[in-house]
């Protein structure tokens, strides 16, 4: 019987531990800039790109549409922020989720 309770502590902490790191950092009222915390596996989901300009870097499009560089590098995982070109989609506004 003790090792059932302690078996169901033990449980029970790992899941509150788990939820805990799970967690997500968002700005109040803006979903675009979902960060993922922790090693949470997570997936950008794009809702609205941009084709880039010319003179545009990383920084000045994250500025144009608001978003903290943190955030564009997480909704933009893949980028090479030394080498976008003119016309290059890059995504503005979007989320993380979790991986399947």
């Amino acid at each position: 019987m003790a090792q059932t309770k302690m078996a169901t502590i033990l449980i029970a902490v790992f899941l509150l531990t788990s939820l805990a790191v799970e967690g997500r950092v968002v700005n109040p009222g803006d979903e675009t800039t979902a960060v993922a915390t922790a090693d949470v596996e997570a997936t950008p989901i794009c809702k609205s790109v941009h084709g880039t300009e010319l003179d545009e870097t990383c920084t000045s499009v994250a500025q144009k549409f608001q978003l903290t560089f943190e955030a564009f590098l997480a909704i933009n995982p893949n980028i090479n922020c030394d080498s976008i070109f003119v016309g290059q989609w890059l995504c503005v506004k979007g989320t993380l989720g979790r991986a399947n």
